[in-house]
C-alpha cells in the first residue's frame, strides 16, 4: 500500500532585505508539520523559497547603487542559509529570478487562463502600496495610509491586464464552506467568507514593463507588460514541480498529494485564499486542501517587517542563543490566534525554564541515577508504582500531538511533549529513588528507573518534531555506548545490553546579554 503524500509549502518572501523573526515562525511551523508527517510514514515534499521579482526588490537594489540581479542573488543566499541555523529539512528552494523551473511555469498557467477567457486587458487607476504590492480601495487605508507599512499609497494610472476574479466568487464560497478548501483558523475562514460575500472584483495581473523597472517575466504575447508579482509569485507551488515542462513531480506531489498545505500570514490570506484558488480554477487545475494562517509576530507592538525595519535577525539570534532556543520560543509562545511580542528575555526565560530546566534536567537526573545505583545498565522493571500517569503522558502524547497540529496549534502541540517532562519530573519528587537506594528497595528503584529511562526515549520521540537536534541528543544519551537495542514502544524496557554513556549537559542554561 503506498503511503499517503503531503506536500507542504510557505509564503515565498520579497529579498528587498536580509530575513527576519517572522519569516522563520513560518519556517519552523512548516517544518514541524514536515517532520511530523515523515514520522507517521507519509511521503512529504517541503517547499520554501524567494520572491525575486517584486519591484520592492527593484527598488531596495537601486537605493543601494548594485545591479538587481547581484542584489536579489545576495539577499536570496540569506535565505536559503536558514537551513542549518533553524534546523530546517525542507526538500526543494526556490528563486523566481534564476530557477528555470519557474518562468515556463508562469507561462503555462497564463496560457490556460487566458484561453479560458479570463485576462483582458484594461486601463486602471488606483491607490498602490509598494510595500504590499497590492492595490487598495480608500477605505481599506487607516488615515490614508497602507494598514500594514503606515505609508501613502501611489495614485497609479495604467492599462494592464486583468483576471476576472469575479467569476469564481460563488465557486470559492461553496468550496471554502463545505471544508474541500479548509482555511485554519475558523477566524480566518470566516474573514474569507466575509470578503467573498462583500464581492470579489476583477485584480490586476501585469506591470508595465516601465514601471517594473524591466525587471520580472514578461507577459506572454505582450513584452511591454511584465506579470505582476503575485500572479507570478503564486505560481511557485506549482513552478517548483515542473509544471510548465509536465515534469513527473506534478503529477505526483500537486495532482497525486492527499493533503497539499499552504502556510501563509494573516497579510497575506486574500492573495492564498482567494486569488490562487482562483488562478487554479481557471487553469483547470486541483486546489490546496488546506491553507493554515499565523499571525504577527511584534517588536514593541509594531510587526516585525524588512519595510519598516521592525526586525530581528533570525541567524544572528540563533548564534546568539542557539537553535533549540529559537525553535521552542516560536513554537511555544506564539499562539494559535494573535500577535505574539518578541523579546530576547522572554526567550531566554522560557529556554531556560524548560529546555535547560526541564527537559534537561529531565535527562541528566535519569542518566545521572542509572550511573549512581546500577553502573549505568538500564534495570528490567521490577515492582513499585507511581508511574501511572507517566505512563498515559508518554501513550498519549503522539494522538495529542497530531490533533494539535492538525488544528494548527503548535503551543498545543508542545504542550503534549512538555506533560512528559512535566510528569517525569513530578514522579521523581514523588517516589525519590534516592530514598528507594537508600532503604534497599531494589524492585521499586528498578521499577523507578526503568520507567524514567522510558520516559527519556518517548520524550525523545516526541520531541522530534519540534527540536530534531535536541531529540537526537537525548537518543544518544539514551543509547549504550557498544549500541545495544533500545526498548519498544511499551513504557518499560526490557535488558539493555551495554552501559549508557556518562550524563552531559544537553541544554546549558544562557546568560542573556
Amino acid at each position: 500500500m503506498t503511503a499517503p503524500r503531503t506536500y507542504i509549502t510557505t509564503t515565498i518572501p520579497y529579498v528587498n532585505a536580509r530575513p527576519h523573526l517572522g519569516f522563520a515562525l513560518e519556517l519552523v511551523q512548516a517544518d514541524v508539520l514536515a517532520r511530523r508527517a515523515r514520522q507517521r510514514g507519509e511521503q512529504v515534499r517541503a517547499l520554501t523559497g524567494t520572491d525575486d521579482n517584486s519591484l520592492k526588490n527593484v527598488l531596495a537594489a537601486k537605493a543601494e547603487g548594485v545591479p538587481v540581479q547581484d542584489f536579489v542573488d545576495r539577499n536570496a543566499a540569506t535565505f536559503a542559509a536558514l537551513r542549518e541555523p533553524l534546523a530546517l529539512s525542507f526538500d526543494d528552494f526556490i528563486r523566481t529570478s534564476s530557477d528555470p523551473r519557474h518562468r515556463t511555469g508562469v507561462e503555462k498557467l497564463w496560457r490556460l487562463c487566458a484561453e479560458r477567457g479570463d485576462l483582458y486587458r484594461k486601463y486602471y487607476e488606483g491607490l498602490y502600496c509598494v510595500g504590499c504590492e497590492q492595490f487598495y480601495a480608500p477605505e481599506d487605508l487607516v488615515d490614508g495610509r497602507c494598514p500594514d507599512h503606515g505609508t501613502e499609497p501611489q495614485v497609479v494610472s495604467e492599462e494592464n491586464w486583468f483576471f476576472r476574479l469575479s467569476r469564481y466568487a460563488s465557486q470559492l464560497k461553496e468550496l471554502i464552506t463545505d471544508g474541500r478548501l479548509r482555511i485554519q483558523p475558523a477566524s480566518r475562514r470566516n474573514e474569507i467568507l466575509s470578503l467573498i460575500d462583500g464581492g470579489l472584483h476583477d485584480f490586476s495581473v501585469s506591470r508595465s514593463q516601465a514601471r517594473a523597472h524591466g525587471w520580472g517575466i514578461p507577459v506572454p504575447g505582450d513584452p511591454g507588460q511584465v506579470v505582476y508579482v503575485w500572479w507570478d509569485a503564486l505560481g511557485n507551488y506549482v513552478t517548483s514541480l515542473g509544471f510548465g515542462d509536465d515534469h513527473p513531480d506534478f503529477a505526483t506531489w500537486w495532482a497525486g498529494s492527499e493533503r497539499r498545505i499552504h502556510l501563509a500570514g494573516k497579510g497575506v490570506i486574500r492573495f492564498h485564499a482567494v486569488y490562487w484558488p482562483a488562478m487554479l480554477l481557471s487553469a483547470g487545475l486541483p486546489l490546496p486542501t488546506e491553507i493554515l494562517v499565523h499571525d504577527y509576530l511584534t517588536i514593541d507592538g509594531h510587526k516585525i517587517s524588512k519595510s519598516s525595519g521592525v526586525t530581528a535577525d533570525p541567524a544572528q539570534l540563533v548564534e546568539q542563543v542557539g537553535t533549540d532556543a529559537v525553535r521552542w520560543w516560536l513554537l511555544r509562545e506564539v499562539p494559535r490566534v494573535g500577535d505574539a511580542d518578541f523579546t530576547l528575555e522572554r526567550l531566554v526565560e522560557r529556554a531556560n525554564g524548560e529546555l535547560a530546566g526541564g527537559v534537561g534536567n529531565l535527562v541528566h537526573r535519569t542518566i545521572t541515577m542509572i550511573h549512581r545505583y546500577r553502573a549505568g545498565i538500564v534495570p528490567v522493571s521490577a515492582t513499585g508504582t507511581g508511574f501511572e500517569v507517566l505512563g498515559q503522558a508518554c501513550e498519549q502524547a503522539p494522538g495529542a500531538i497530531d490533533a494539535a497540529l492538525d488544528d494548527f496549534d503548535f503551543r498545543q502541540a508542545t504542550s503534549a511533549v512538555w506533560r512528559i517532562v512535566d510528569e517525569a519530573n513530578r514522579a521523581i519528587d514523588a517516589t525519590r529513588p534516592w530514598q528507594l537506594a537508600k532503604e534497599g528497595r531494589d524492585g521499586e528503584l528498578d521499577s523507578a528507573l526503568a520507567a524514567l529511562y522510558a520516559a527519556c526515549l518517548s520524550l525523545a520521540t516526541s520531541l522530534a518534531p519540534f527540536q530534531p537536534t535536541a531529540a537526537e541528543l537525548i537518543t544518544a544519551q539514551c543509547t549504550p555506548i557498544d549500541g545495544g537495542p533500545l526498548l519498544s514502544t511499551a513504557l518499560y524496557p526490557w535488558p539493555i545490553d551495554g552501559v549508557l554513556p556518562p550524563s552531559t549537559a544537553l541544554f546549558p542554561r544562557i546568560e542573556a546579554s
